[in-house]
């Protein structure tokens, strides 16, 4: 999959603002998948995804929980798959639920258990290329994905 655009990102502000007008495009049973190294900014997306979908509390990275839900124009489902072994401790937690639910599925470290996604979704890979600056690279599969992804470009 090939990226349908990439981008510098010279601040968190400006990552947070690439996922505040997803969060505002974003329509219920979409799927997000982020990959990256730590630091790279996945949670600052989520946290404009977030603000894009008119959460009111903050978005955090759920390490420890895994899923956290939170509630705006359409629920909010940030996954962590940053501690899982793999695709069954992914099916364990049951994130089919989250991934078919109604709301949007946004998932952290999704290179760990890529095999429970559905073949149509977006994805994101953010890359450190200074202290405060990223490339990221969006991809999509699937016609709503491409249409997405060009919408926010």
């Amino acid at each position: 999959m090939s990226p349908v655009f990439e981008m510098e990102s010279p601040s968190p502000a400006r990552t947070r603002r690439l996922g505040s007008d997803l969060g505002r495009l974003a329509q219920a049973g979409d799927v997000i998948l982020l990959t990256g190294d730590l630091g790279s900014g996945k949670t600052t997306l989520v946290q404009g995804i977030s603000r894009g979908l008119g959460v009111r509390e903050p978005a955090r990275s759920p390490t420890f929980v895994l899923v956290s839900e939170h509630h705006g124009r359409l629920p909010l489902y940030h996954v962590d798959l940053y501690r899982i072994g793999g695709l069954e401790e992914a099916i364990d937690i049951g994130i089919e639920e989250f991934v078919e639910g109604d709301g949007i599925c946004v998932v952290e470290w999704a290179d760990r258990a890529p095999d429970v996604f559905p073949p149509e979704h977006l994805s994101i890979h953010l890359e450190m290329t200074g202290a405060k600056t990223r490339r990221i690279a969006v991809s999509a599969s699937g016609a709503r994905y491409e249409a997405l992804a060009r919408k926010v470009r």
